[in-house]
């Protein structure tokens, strides 16, 4: 066995315990317990934010899961998908991942490469134009909602799914939100942006109005008159000053600020060194950013990035030919092994020629004789005891700019009412407004986190509007959300339904025609683990890596080009083979093959269906486990007979 084949043991150096008793129940091969099938959420799907399906997908993509007809399998994973999360071109190129972080072939070989089959099956869609399917009802209701960045968009279309009608109040001159103005556009090319948006749109029944501020062009009472809900997903658009004395200065600006300049194409060089404060993505962001760009030497006043900023001036597109690699360093209070940003990122920036300075806490910004900023005195800091302490003496650090990227909050000018002291707004579980009955929330307005989090956010929240609107109670959520597989709904797909229930008296359900038998779906409460699993049936698969172009600091200045190409239809499929359905039948007939009693046996194919592969015969089974022991995904539990 070579260093790279994975090895699977059922115990580890020094397990010699027996299980409980009432676990152990196995006597010479024999015990009163059946298999039984139970799904559980994989936990990729459990990290992921959005609650994307992405088990069901991915056995799509591998040609498990088989679309009706002559429906390209692209298609099919496409609509799968798209039922969490509606923008998987974007979210392929810019999520960090969690899902892969969960994902238990980390224990193996290291994680499946979900974000970049997702990027390939949405760049398919854009380019074979799939759309939306249109809803087939309408239910006279009508939401506002507040803020069209990747929240409000997604609760539009889960919304119109439902019937429900809404308009989109953005502030700003596009739609999109921090995919548009937050995000640098080499990242999220914008003719994918725009295409995704523009999908969402053309299912109809979303209004539209731009540079329209709510609390100002229009108040909030009237839209409660006009509306029978509202929905907030107002975001964080603006970035936190540096708190420290001297953060005023015009030339020490906020995040936000510096990468709204780029995207909007106002800001187009520097003029010296930068400084990124901060250790999370939008710090990594500005830091590429400034790469690309570059610095202009000796500008006049009206084209420092300052005079942009703050609209005082503006910078020429014929000073672009004179730039020259620009002096970045990444300042940042704690080592940089512990930054939030995401590993690949902080590695490209430093690949693109970024100076990382960490363990340096600022202290003041030194002002010259105008008030503008001349350098950062920063103090050198030991994080070994957990706590921050001085280490050294404090320094003053050169710059012409800096840019504070420590967080983010809202605008709530106007209306004040719905924010709380931290500037956000309070939900309860259900994303419903704390105290304001048929207000809804979402997004970073609640909690700054990821793209994804916001669109799970905002799914949750259109289920409880759903309900609002119904007159129903906003219940409860399960203990482990998600968009989560149904068996009945692929049996009803294949006019497989179990007949009505007739309520009448049954010893058992082996033979009733109104029963799944044997099936169990803990989805919505279960995760499964790789304990669980049988992992010693999966051969060493390496990642089908997405190919990374080389961007360094000898190409970086005025790159503009994605990081990272797409995969091919035959690497997708490739990759997605290396997913081990946890918690779920991937039909492998290890349980069929290995029963030494032949009680387990292959459903007839015209009664097949994912998830119903594989039943037992009762009267042949003698619960010796065999089948549990070697199902690779945990699908099979003894349990059956058990009281």
């Amino acid at each position: 066995m070579s260093d790279t084949d994975p090895t699977y043991r059922r115990y580890a150096d020094g397990d010699d315990q027996p299980y409980d008793w009432n676990r152990d129940v196995v006597s010479q091969g024999e015990s009163y317990i059946c298999p039984t099938y139970i799904q559980r959420t994989p936990p990729c799907q459990n990290a992921c934010p959005s609650g994307h399906d992405i088990r069901g997908w991915l056995s799509i993509v591998r040609g498990q899961d088989r679309p009706e007809g002559d429906k390209p399998w692209q298609q099919h994973a496409f609509e799968r998908m798209t039922l969490a999360n509606p923008f998987p071109s974007i979210m392929g190129r810019v999520c960090p991942a969690p899902c892969q972080e969960g994902c238990n072939r980390n224990s193996l070989d290291g994680c499946v490469g979900i974000n970049s089959i997702e990027q390939y099956i949405g760049d398919w869609a854009r380019q074979n134009d799939l759309a939306f399917s249109k809803p087939e009802a309408d239910s006279g209701k009508r939401v506002a909602i507040i803020g069209g960045g990747p929240a409000g968009l997604a609760a539009a279309l889960f919304l119109r799914r439902l019937g429900h009608r809404s308009t989109i109040f953005e502030a700003h001159n596009a739609l999109g939100g921090q995919m548009v103005f937050g995000i640098p556009g080499y990242r999220i090319p914008r003719d994918v942006l725009e295409h995704e948006i523009q999908r969402i749109l053309d299912v109809g029944g979303i209004d539209v109005k731009l540079n329209t501020r709510v609390g100002r062009e229009v108040k909030v009472d009237a839209l409660e008159k006009d509306y029978h809900a509202i929905f907030w997903s107002v975001g964080t658009v603006m970035g936190k000053p540096l708190r420290v004395e001297g953060g005023e200065a015009p030339n020490c600006v906020d995040g936000m600020t510096f990468l709204k300049a780029f995207n909007d194409g106002s800001l187009k060089y520097l003029d010296g060194r930068i400084l990124v404060i901060g250790g999370g993505d939008t710090a990594m962001d500005v830091a590429a950013v400034a790469k690309r760009i570059g610095e202009v030497a000796e500008l006049d006043a009206a084209e420092r990035p300052q005079a942009v900023f703050d609209g005082s001036g503006s910078q020429r597109d014929e000073q672009i030919a004179k730039r020259s690699d620009s002096d970045c360093w990444l300042v940042y209070r704690r080592p940089i092994a512990k930054a939030p940003c995401t590993k690949h990122e902080l590695e490209a920036c430093i690949a693109e020629g970024v100076e990382v300075h960490d363990s340096l806490a600022p202290l003041e910004v030194m002002l010259d004789d105008q008030g503008h900023a001349f350098a950062l005195k920063v103090q050198p800091v030991d994080w070994s005891s957990g706590k921050m302490e001085a280490n050294g003496e404090p320094f003053e650090i050169e710059c012409s700019l800096i840019v504070a990227a420590t967080g983010q909050t809202g605008d709530y000018e106007g209306i004040d009412d719905i924010a709380n002291d931290w500037n956000q707004i309070d939900a309860d579980r259900r994303m419903q407004v704390k105290g304001k009955s048929g207000h809804f929330v979402a997004g970073d307005a609640v909690n700054p986190h990821l793209l994804t989090t916001a669109i799970g956010q905002a799914s949750i929240a259109v289920q409880g509007i759903d309900n609002h609107l119904r007159g129903e109670a906003v219940g409860d959520r399960p203990k482990v959300e998600g968009h989560h597989f149904d068996l009945l709904q692929e049996l009803a797909q294949k006019d497989l339904s179990p007949e009505e229930y007739n309520h009448g008296e049954t010893w058992g359900t082996n033979s009733a025609k109104w029963s799944v038998h044997n099936f169990e779906n803990r989805a919505d409460a279960d995760v499964v683990k790789t304990n669980a699993m049988f992992t010693g049936h999966f051969t060493y698969q390496p990642l089908n890596a997405r190919d990374e172009l080389d961007v360094n600091v000898t190409n970086v200045l005025g790159s503009m080009i994605e990081r990272f190409n797409g995969l091919e239809e035959e690497t997708a499929i490739s990759e997605a083979k290396r997913c081990m359905s946890c918690g779920f039948c991937f039909e492998c007939d290890n349980c069929v093959i290995y029963c030494p009693q032949d009680a387990v046996y292959r459903v007839d194919k015209n009664e097949r269906a994912m998830g119903r592969y594989v039943e037992t015969d009762y009267s042949k089974c003698v619960g010796c486990h065999i089948c549990k022991e070697v199902c690779p995904t945990g699908y099979i539990e003894m349990g059956l007979g058990q009281y």
